[in-house]
């Protein structure tokens, strides 16, 4: 039962007791509960505790007299309207009479009280207290079954809407439905011709805006017919069922698969390096459909039959590409070696040697014939040896020594790439280890080995390769650098950073490789932090000419400083580019007026403990 409360506040304990007895028969009669306080103190807390219709505060205590026990309280939020009848004995004190207006008093009484002048003013702010405390309660009812209503009309409102969803829902399930029977194929649910057309007439018109092509691959199935005839329509459906789910599983997520009807499918691929990734997705198509289908109990075989026209060098819009690619198609049927065929003939004598490169590789790999060739690097100061760059090369049992560059363009599976650089990165941290100890043993500075990777961009498995030989070889911070391309440093960002960030903070040093040979600029040394920028040996050939290549290659070298790169120039082979590039305050040389590419062996014999005489290779003449 809600009721309304009084506060009585006297620190005499007598003068309390009184005035108590004075309010105890309205207090008994629940008009109110009288709840008394000893103190200011004591009553600041009960104000905290409850809400009063009004307090009765004598104005002479100790400590804390009702004055500033009043302000307190009408300090408080909660308080600040709360009536106060200030009680004292001082006649005469108009001063403290004043003061107690000041400080909010609804009135002033003096002792000894008249009983029912002060029961009839208690009486009134009870029952203003008592109203204000009904119309919170009917407030409150009403504020309840408003909210019952509002919870009602939403929850009707929420009814009608999943309703409304629901039917819209079944709209467009049923459009879907009905579109679908147009764009797809009832048997295998790829898309059917119709569509097709659709996809290829748009493929035209963004590669025509966009100056980038795509690729069409038009597949049949062999013996189709024999299989069909053999074990019935039933086991021939099933067979494009499945060969559409391997056609699917073959490609990528945006790649568009279609079947034009009977056996024939069709790939749409967009995108950069389409004629490669067609020649790759054709591969994986032939041998996915090669393997054994399992149709009832019944183990089936066939094989598929692809052709490939490239826009916009195959057929100038979306008929003359398939009829193109048909084309091909038919002359892959003809020539069973081949099951994959381009349109254009130099396309698929290339393709051809691609695939003898990629083989050949794969077993130079096994047998052996991959070796390592490091070109030291040297200290324009001290005349030292600091570091080397690690050199792949093919011992080709036919061709004699191939280069990187005469081979690892052909090879674009990226599996080959992969294992190519986790044996670049087992050797030269072996070859590190041994070159670090023969170093030990005479106190110089660390010597570094850097690499160049086969693959095109950078990825987590390097980090799961690199960091994993260098701890087994004990290698320190500093032992093995990367050079990076360009075309390394064009992944997403935050992967590459977090690449980046991994093999920095492992002590793997970083350098921007070739500046100024494709596209390379010093934002990208910038923004990734690398260590070293190494000037491509095609400026440096060109320091003396009237061309301006000395001042170019001072450029390079001042911007490079400025951005706190170590400068590594390549291809130096005269004095005349060792003096300039010294001059210019370039920090290392490498090329063949200091060290040939030397094989293990020699990289340990001759650069064990030795010195270039700087002077004298300035001094000589040529």
């Amino acid at each position: 039962m809600h009721i309304p409360k009084v506060l009585l506040v006297n620190d005499d304990p007598a003068s309390l007791y009184a005035l108590e007895s004075l309010l105890l028969d309205a207090a008994d009669q629940h008009l109110y509960e009288l709840i008394t306080a000893s103190s200011g103190k004591e009553a600041l807390r009960q104000v905290l505790l409850h809400e009063f219709a009004v307090i009765l505060l004598d104005v002479s205590m100790p400590a804390m007299d009702g004055f500033e026990t009043a302000e307190a309280i009408h300090s408080h939020p909660r308080s600040a309207g709360t009536p106060i009848i200030f009680i004292t004995a001082h006649y005469a004190d108009e001063l403290n009479r004043l003061k107690a207006y000041q400080k909010g008093a609804a009135d002033y009484l003096f002792t000894p009280v008249i009983p029912q002048i002060l029961q009839a003013k208690v009486a009134v702010f009870v029952e203003m207290a008592a109203k204000n405390i009904q119309l919170r309660i009917k407030s409150d009812e009403l504020a309840r079954l408003n909210q019952d209503l509002r919870v009602q009309r939403l929850q009707d409102l929420e009814r009608i809407n999943a309703e409304l969803e629901q039917e819209i829902k079944e709209r467009k399930q049923a459009e879907q439905r009905a579109y679908e029977l147009s764009t797809r194929d009832a048997l295998t649910n790829l898309l059917n011709r119709r569509a097709l057309i659709q996809q290829l007439e748009h493929a035209v018109a963004s590669a025509d805006r966009s100056g980038v092509g795509f690729a069409l691959l038009y597949l049949d199935l062999d013996k189709f017919k024999q299989i069909n005839d053999t074990y019935g329509h039933d086991a021939g459906d099933e067979l494009l069922r499945q060969v559409a789910a391997r056609l699917t599983a073959a490609v990528r997520v945006a790649d568009v698969v279609a079947r034009l009807g009977g056996d024939e499918f069709v790939v749409l691929i967009e995108g950069k390096s389409a004629s490669a990734n067609a020649a790759r997705v054709g591969r994986k198509i032939e041998m996915a459909c090669a393997l054994p289908f399992e149709i009832g109990s019944h183990r089936l075989k066939t094989a598929a039959s692809i052709g490939i026209a490239l826009y916009p060098e195959d057929g100038a819009n979306a008929q003359s590409l398939m009829k193109n690619a048909d084309t091909a198609m038919y002359h892959a049927k003809q020539n069973g070696a081949t099951p994959v065929q381009f349109f254009h003939e130099e396309l698929n004598v290339r393709e051809r040697q691609r695939e003898q490169w990629t083989l050949d590789l794969r077993k130079a790999l096994a047998a052996g014939q991959l070796e390592l060739r490091y070109q030291p690097q040297v200290d324009l100061r001290s005349g030292r040896v600091i570091g080397a760059e690690a050199m792949l090369a093919w011992r080709h049992p036919s061709q004699g020594l191939l280069e990187a560059a005469q081979f690892l363009p052909h090879i674009q599976e990226r599996t080959l790439l992969d294992r190519i650089d986790a044996w670049v990165i087992a050797q030269s941290c072996s070859q590190a280890s041994l070159w670090q100890s023969l170093n030990g043993a005479q106190q110089g500075p660390t010597l570094c080995i850097w690499l160049n990777l086969a693959t095109p961009q950078l990825h987590a498995d390097l980090v799961h390769a690199l960091l994993p030989a260098m701890r087994k070889h004990g290698l320190p911070a500093g032992s093995i650098g990367i050079e990076l391309n360009e075309k390394l440093l064009l992944g997403p960002s935050e992967p590459l950073a977090q690449l980046l960030t991994q093999l920095q903070s492992a002590g793997v040093r970083t350098a921007l490789d070739d500046f100024g040979s494709a596209r390379s600029s010093l934002a990208a040394c910038k923004r990734w932090q690398l260590n070293a920028l190494k000037i491509d040996r095609g400026f440096v050939h060109g320091i003396g000419n009237d061309e301006g290549g000395t001042d170019i290659v001072a450029a390079v070298v001042h911007l490079a400083k400025a951005l706190s790169m170590r400068v590594i120039a390549l291809g130096v082979e005269t004095r005349q580019q060792m003096e300039v590039l010294r001059q210019l305050g370039c920090h290392i040389c490498q090329g063949d007026l200091f060290y040939p590419p030397l094989p293990a062996a020699g990289l340990l014999e001759q650069t064990g403990d030795t010195l270039i005489n700087l002077p004298s290779l300035l001094n000589n003449e040529e």
